[in-house]
């Protein structure tokens, strides 16, 4: 697996398990997301690579290293982005139930917040192969999109319904899908549990977006 660390300290020298949640510090190192088989690609995400055809490329790095100033542009990165958008349904704001975008005007839905942040990582020189989309289910059944981020440490979320980043598997959610490191274009299933499995196909027609709008 390739890795990228951005940013000069180490995580021994930067004093890095100080800073992030001693609950994720301990156990982040076995909090990777496990991908299953080829899974449908929601529509919204189509649409969104035909006119930000540079969002939607691979790079050989699949992975970054996770070091003190990683982390601290992730934190900081997902809190200024939830900050600058407020929620917006597609249909109030597109006139159309699921347009995924990169808004300009300050609003959008879950899947625009998470566009936002992979863009300001990858402008920061983040690998976007480590960026990933993913679709989830929340506690109250709703479909939700957030950001993955791929590290040698675990794989983080960054989600606008939370202002911290958390490990993929401390969040409550059920995990459906995400993009595919490997084709620009393709997604995967994640193997969370059989439910979620049986729930991927019955819930690709409902639109993301519809959580902390």
């Amino acid at each position: 697996m390739a890795l990228l660390a951005v940013g000069a300290l180490s995580s021994a020298a930067s004093g890095f398990e100080g800073v992030i949640p001693a609950s994720l510090s301990t156990a982040a190192q076995a909090r990777f997301i496990p991908s299953g088989g080829a899974a449908a690609m929601p529509a919204g995400f189509v649409s969104f690579c035909i006119r930000f055809t540079d969002q939607c490329l691979t790079s050989d790095t699949e992975s970054i290293s996770l070091d003190a100033p990683t982390w601290k542009a992730l934190s900081q990165v997902n809190d200024s982005v939830n900050n600058a958008i407020s929620p917006e349904t597609d249909l109030k704001h597109y006139g159309r139930a699921e347009y995924w975008n990169i808004p300009t005007d300050g609003l959008g839905d879950c899947e625009d917040y998470a566009l936002t942040k992979r863009k300001e990582l990858a402008d920061a020189g983040y690998p976007i192969s480590a960026l990933r989309i993913a679709i989830v289910v929340t506690p109250q059944s709703e479909r939700h999109a957030v950001l993955t981020v791929a590290t040698d440490r675990g794989d983080f979320v960054l989600d606008n319904l939370n202002d911290e980043v958390q490990g993929w598997n401390a969040t409550g959610y059920r995990w459906i899908e995400r993009q595919d490191p490997y084709h620009a274009m393709q997604w995967v299933s994640i193997n969370d549990t059989p439910v979620l499995m049986a729930s991927s196909t019955s819930l690709d027609s409902q639109p993301t977006g519809q959580v902390g709008q």
